[in-house]
């Protein structure tokens, strides 16, 4: 049975209307109950402090409802340059564009950092699991990373993105597998892809190998085809997907000329919709328990009955009993890839005297 319970939003600007996510209430062990939220909600873009209070109201909301795990969208913390094209051009930057990356460099967050831990005591203030998206920064490069904390505000880790896509990839850099893990938890075991490398299926595979029973998927792709995506993973993988994407206004974004929607500016009023979200939570057995909301902000809230995975998993295990080990195998190399690494006079001397 589906109820739909009232609460109310709070966003960093003036109450705005009510929302009415979808609450999950179907029979299970209540010991394998565990009540997660999506959140659907736009980042204050350049204003990272403001940002961060925003995710606490929100949180603070959540963790009232009673759950137990919160997921916000892709770069949350930092924002999505969503529209920008940072005046790029094959051969060409202009000045303005460079201006614009050291803005939104200047949004972007160290991991670990002052950020990191406060949204390390939000986890812990609220006792709820949290996986948020943000912008990370390092030295001068950015990537688009998910943060995993768990209910007592332990920092577990983080995934960066491995491929970002298109122009992403002129202001992202690309992760590497080390930072592919799935936490084994008191509620589960969680992991996260973003965007869409959710369609990489060697990545998907290293996820369900690693046992992945929550399967986090914060994103920018509001289309309604999204949802089959999610519903694919959920029914291969056997496990429930939490999809978290933003819904933004374009006066949720610095007005023009400081920032421009390329190709669209024109066309746009401070109401139009930029990004219609489409949040949704689904259970191994390929159901819809809440969502899609294409509506506005809202907090997207279900029950999972993690007993729902062994009844799924009875169906099909992609990599137990439905696997072809002596037919497919799969490599991951899971070391990090550092562009320059260094060895001290002393090690090197102590190489050179044991290989003599």
């Amino acid at each position: 049975m589906t109820m739909q319970k009232e609460m109310s939003l709070v966003t960093a600007a003036p109450p705005v209307d009510q929302i009415f996510p979808e609450v999950d209430m179907s029979a299970g062990d209540s010991s394998s109950i565990v009540r997660a939220t999506v959140v659907q909600a736009s980042t204050v873009f350049y204003d990272t402090p403001a940002t961060l209070d925003k995710a606490e109201r929100l949180l603070a909301e959540a963790a009232d409802n009673g759950s137990q795990l919160v997921v916000f969208p892709e770069a949350f913390i930092g924002g999505y340059p969503r529209g920008s094209s940072f005046e790029l051009a094959i051969g060409a930057r202009t000045a303005k564009g460079r201006d614009d990356f050291r803005k939104y460099h200047a949004s972007a967050i160290h991991v670990p950092g002052p950020e990191v831990e406060r949204l390390a005591e939000m986890a812990k203030k609220y006792k709820v699991f949290l996986v948020m998206g943000v912008i990370e920064r390092e030295g001068y490069t950015l990537y688009c990373t998910v943060l995993f904390f768990d209910s007592q505000g332990l920092f577990l880790g983080k995934h960066r993105k491995l491929m970002p896509t298109a122009l992403e990839r002129c202001i992202w850099g690309f992760g590497d597998g080390s930072t592919i893990p799935v936490f084994d938890t008191p509620i589960g075991k969680i992991g996260a892809a973003i965007c869409w490398e959710n369609r990489m299926p060697s990545l998907r595979t290293a996820m369900y190998a690693k046992g992945i029973e929550i399967y986090c998927a914060p994103t920018a792709d509001s289309r309604e085809t999204w949802l089959a995506s999610m519903t694919h993973i959920a029914l291969e993988g056997g496990c429930f997907v939490l999809s978290a994407n933003q819904f933004c206004r374009r006066k949720d974004y610095p007005s023009s000329p400081e920032y421009m929607f390329s190709g669209s500016e024109e066309s746009l009023t401070p109401d139009s919709v930029v990004c219609a979200g489409g949040s949704s939570i689904i259970s191994p057995l390929g159901i819809v328990l809440a969502g899609p909301n294409y509506q506005g902000e809202a907090l997207i809230t279900a029950d999972l009955d993690l007993g729902d995975i062994a009844r799924a998993k009875f169906d099909f295990d992609v990599v137990g009993h439905y696997s072809r080990p002596e037919v497919f195998s799969l490599n991951i190399r899971e070391h990090p890839r550092k562009a320059v690494s260094f060895s001290t006079t002393s090690k090197v001397m102590k190489d050179e005297s044991v290989n003599k």
